[in-house]
C-alpha cells in the first residue's frame, strides 16, 4: 500500500509509522474526516488519545484495520453475516459491532465486550495500520464537542503540539459518517445510518433490524 502513495506522502507515513511504534500519537486523513490513531495494544498511548481529545474513558474508541483478515484477530467469535458484510462493503463507510477478542485492551472497549471496527477507503490510514503491523485507534480528530477536521490545519488549530504528527493529505471529502451494525445477535441491527443505505443492507442481510433513531 505504502509503495501507491505519492513520495511526499509515503515519507509522512513512514514517520508515521515510527511514531506509533514508539507509543506516539498520529492525525491522518481518512474517506470522511482526519483521524486521531495511536497503537491499539499500547496502553499508554490510548489513555493519551482519550486525554487530548478531552474524551471520556467511559466513551469506547473504534479500530481501523488494513485487511479484512485482521476482523478475526480483533473480534471473537466473527459471524458469518459479518464476513458476508465486510467483503461487500469495505473498505467503506460500514462500522462492523462484533465480540471482542481477547487481544484487544478493555480500555479500547471501555470495559465493553463488543469492539467496533472499520477498513477506510482511504489509503493513508490503511498503509499506517499495515506498516504498524497492529489495529489502530481511529476515532475522529477533534477535540470532543468540537467540530470534525477536514484539513491537516484544522487539526493544527485544535491540537496544536498536543500531537505528535499530522499526515497532511489535503482535504477530506467529508460527506456521510459510516453505517454501523451490530452482528453479535443472530439478527443484524443497525445502530446508526449512514453513508451505507437501507437497501444495500438488506440485498446482503435479508433480516435486518433498524435501532429507533439508528
Amino acid at each position: 500500500m505504502l509503495d501507491k502513495l505519492p513520495s511526499d506522502i509515503q515519507k509522512q507515513v513512514e514517520e508515521g509509522i515510527s511514531i506509533l511504534k514508539q507509543g506516539g500519537i498520529v492525525a491522518f486523513p481518512t474517506d470522511t474526516v482526519y483521524g486521531l490513531g495511536a497503537c491499539a495494544s499500547n496502553q499508554q498511548a490510548v489513555e493519551r488519545v482519550y486525554r487530548v481529545k478531552g474524551r471520556p474513558q467511559n466513551i469506547a474508541l473504534p479500530l481501523l484495520l488494513a485487511r479484512t483478515s485482521q476482523i478475526s484477530e480483533v473480534a471473537e467469535p466473527v459471524p458469518q453475516i459479518a464476513w458476508l458484510l465486510a467483503k461487500k462493503f469495505l473498505p467503506g463507510a460500514l462500522t462492523l459491532v462484533l465480540h471482542k477478542s481477547n487481544s484487544v485492551p478493555d480500555i479500547i472497549t471501555a470495559g465493553g465486550i463488543t469492539v467496533a471496527i472499520r477498513i477506510p477507503a482511504h489509503p493513508i490510514p490503511v498503509a499506517l495500520a499495515e506498516g504498524l503491523g497492529a489495529p489502530i485507534v481511529g476515532t475522529s480528530a477533534n477535540l470532543s464537542g468540537k467540530p470534525s477536521a477536514a484539513t491537516a490545519n484544522e487539526v493544527y488549530s485544535q491540537f496544536g503540539d498536543k500531537i505528535d504528527l499530522v499526515i497532511d493529505g489535503g482535504r477530506c471529502p467529508g460527506g456521510r459518517e459510516s453505517t454501523i451494525v451490530d452482528v453479535t445477535k443472530e439478527t443484524p441491527v443497525v445502530l446508526r445510518e449512514g453513508a451505507i443505505a437501507r437497501k444495500e443492507l438488506k440485498q446482503v442481510c435479508g433480516s435486518i433490524v433498524f435501532r429507533k433513531g439508528g
